[in-house]
Order: structure tokens, then sequence, then C-alpha cells
């Protein structure tokens, strides 16, 4: 087809912006219900003989599962994407959302919620890494960290405008099934949309390739990789690429902590109904998607070392605000010092965690290995973020939410550490390149 024009492909790039950033957040719907439902669990299984602190540890085994399930498919489903294509992904992770929410809602056992949640986590594990692999062939590698930087605020707007929206639904009255009816619904109508309207690439619409990123591991190659460890060994053997997935593993592990528990922390701790909790915890994904904007922004003006000194900046002052959080006293729920303190833990973390499965991924796998890229990252990251789940109920239960906190700001500590030493390696790499 003939090449129609700058304009024509504008057109065509914001298309594929809007359903992959759509399709994405509705995925963030059949996560965000879970957390919210949490207070709403526990109080059912109340009421069937099982202790606060008991249902909370069960609910958190089926969480650290899903996330398990998440990871292995991030791990060993996602580079399928590099071979079938990253729209086949994405529908995968859309759909599955759909149909394992619709059976979470028709459930009334654990074993039921535990398959439901399992088959949910495992679909869309592929998605991201297929919206990845799609943007990798619609987008030119100098925007991005600003196209990634919009597609990351996906998953944040999607997260807090499910928290917000279900904690009107749950102070009109209605039950836990019917959050979870509510986001079927929302990612089934973008699946429709995306199977509808989302095309691989560019040049399936006649226009010229996308741009890689000269700095890419595969850049040497414009082909397929031959094979499986044509995929993987230049990504393992990159120091940058481990120090990456090593910084994924860390951040998950605080960023899936408080996506899973501070309604629960808000209610417990300092006293917020369950209504005023689920609202008030849209915070940290909505100052993130602030974060996430600001920092794809400053990475593209910065360069492919800016990345790296902005995860190291916001990882300290991660730590530093996780330590103020440790300080709060309990039972204050006129207080906003809490929240404000979340608010900066979600604006120095999540702009710095977007570049980790996104600009990252790109970077290390042009368009040739980008779905293997971000579901390695991510999937170290989400063997961390198992630990989000019945290790922090456990930890929460044994030490209180002083123990929580100070034992996630010693581990942003550590990443600060490793975003320090990636920075370096970075430097040297640009200036190889410039010799």
């Amino acid at each position: 087809m003939r090449y129609q024009g700058t304009r024509p492909l504008r057109l065509a790039q914001i298309r594929t912006l809007l359903l992959l950033f759509g399709g994405y957040a509705a995925c963030y719907y059949c996560r965000a219900d879970l957390s919210v439902a949490t207070p709403l669990l526990a109080e059912e299984l109340g009421q069937r003989g099982v202790s606060h602190a008991e249902a909370l540890v069960h609910i958190g085994t089926m969480s650290s599962l899903g996330v398990l399930a998440y990871a292995l498919g991030k791990l060993f489903l996602t580079g399928l994407g590099d071979y079938w294509g990253g729209r086949r992904n994405f529908l995968i992770g859309v759909g599955g959302a759909t149909l394992f929410t619709l059976l979470f809602a028709a459930g009334g056992t654990f074993p039921v919620f535990t398959l439901a949640w399992l088959g949910n986590r495992l679909t869309q594990s592929i998605g991201w890494a297929g919206l990845i692999k799609v943007s990798s062939k619609w987008f030119n590698y100098s925007s991005y960290g600003s196209i990634i930087g919009i597609l990351s605020v996906s998953y944040l707007v999607g997260d807090a405008l499910a928290r917000q929206q279900m904690g009107m639904l749950i102070e009109r009255g209605y039950g836990w099934r019917a959050l979870f009816l509510f986001a079927a619904i929302v990612a089934g109508v973008m699946l429709l949309a995306s199977f509808l309207w989302l095309r691989e690439s560019r040049t399936e619409a006649g226009h010229p390739e996308a741009i890689p990123n000269p700095l890419s591991l595969f850049a040497a190659t414009e082909s397929p990789p031959a094979g499986i460890s044509a995929l993987l060994l230049p990504l393992l053997r990159s120091r940058a690429f481990l120090l990456v997935c090593a910084l994924s593993f860390a951040c998950t592990i605080v960023r899936e902590t408080f996506n899973t528990w501070s309604p629960q922390y808000l209610h417990d701790h300092l006293g917020y109904s369950m209504s005023h909790a689920a609202t008030m915890s849209a915070v940290f994904p909505g100052v993130g998607a602030l974060s996430v904007l600001a920092a794809g922004w400053l990475s593209d003006r910065l360069g492919l070392n800016g990345r790296s000194l902005l995860m190291f900046l916001g990882l300290g002052a991660t730590a530093a605000a996780l330590l103020v959080l440790m300080s709060v006293p309990a039972g204050i729920s006129g207080s906003l010092l809490p929240v404000l303190t979340i608010g900066v833990v979600a604006f120095c973390l999540l702009g710095p965690y977007s570049y980790l499965g996104g600009a990252f991924a790109l970077d290390f796998g042009g368009k040739q290995a980008s779905a293997a890229s971000s579901g390695i990252i991510d999937g170290i990251g989400y063997l961390g973020g198992i630990l989000a789940g019945d290790s922090v109920a456990r930890l929460a239960a044994a030490f209180g939410w002083d123990g929580v906190f100070v034992t996630l700001a010693a581990v942003s500590a550590l990443a600060a550490v490793c975003a320090g030493v990636l920075h370096r390696l970075n430097t040297a790499a640009t200036r190889s390149v410039h010799a």
C-alpha cells in the first residue's frame, strides 16, 4: 500500500495509542477489584467464623499465587509475541481478564476464587508485552520515553478510576460481586474495540517501518531471532539488562504492596470506612500517573543516561518517604499526612518504575525482541511481587504496618544502589557509541 503521508500516520498512531491505552487500563479494573473487595471478603469470611488475621492471610496467599502465575507467564509466554505478533498477545490479555473476572464473580468458595484469579493473572501476563511489541512497530525510538510514559499511565489511570468507581459502588451498598461484574464489563468493551481496530504494525497501513534504537542489542539485524537462544542470550549476557531485572524485582515488591494492601491499611490502621478506604487508595495510582508522564517526557530530553539517573534519585526519595510513613500513628483518619506520604511514594517510585518493562525493554530488544525483553524484566519483577501478598500479610500480622514500611524502605535503598551502577554502565556505553 502506498505511503499516505505524515498526517495519516499520526492519526493512525493516535488510534493505536488510544486502543492500547484503553485496553490495558481496562485490565487494571480486573486487578483492582480484588484489592478493593478485600475488606468485604474478609468481613464475609468473619461471618463464617474465620478470624480477621487468618482471612487476610488467606486472601494474601491467593494474591501471591496470582502474582506467581503472572510472573511465570511473563517469563515463559510473553516471548511468543516476537514470533506471532503483539496484537495477539494483547487480545489474549484483555480477553482473559474479562472471562476470568466473570468466573470470580460467579464463584463462592476459595478454590473457585483462586482458580479464577490464577487464570486472570496468567492471561493478563502477556498483555503488556503485546502492547510493547505493537508499540515497537508503530513508533520511532526517539519517542520511546514519551510513548511508553503515556501507555504506562494507562494502568495507573485504570487502577485509580477503578478504585474511585468501586468505592462509589460500595458506598451505594453494592457487594463484592458487583465490583467484579463491573470490571468485566469495562474489559469486555475494550476487548471488542481492540479486536476491531487494533493493527499489528504501521507497515500494514502502508507507512514506513519504525526506527529502532541504535543501542539495541539486536540493532545489527532487522530479522526476527532465529530461535530461543538467539532471542535470549544477547539479553542474558548484558550486565545492564540484568541490573534492570534486579531493579524490577525490588520495585515491584514496593508497588504491589501498595496496590494490594492500601485499602486494608487505610481501613485497619487509620480507621477509614471501607468505601472511603477504597476511594482514598486511588491516590497511589493517581499521583503515579503524573509521575509517569513527567518521567517519560524528561527521559526523552535527558537521553538514555537520564532514565537510570532518575531511577537513582527516585528510589532514594522513595526510601525516605517510606520511613516517614512508618512513623504515622494508628487511628488518625482525619489526618492528611499518611495519604500525602503515600502520594510522595507513588510520585518517586512509579515514574522511574515505568521505564523498566517499557522504555528499557524497547531499548534492549528493539523490534526483534521487545516482547521477550519486556516479559523477562516484568517476570523477574513479579517474582518479587509474590512477596507483596502472603509475606506482607504475615509481616503486618507479626510486626504491624511499621514493620512493613521499614522493610520496604530497605528494599528501595538497595534498589537505588543498583540504579547508580546502571547509570555508570549506561554512561560508558553511550560514550563508546559516540567515540
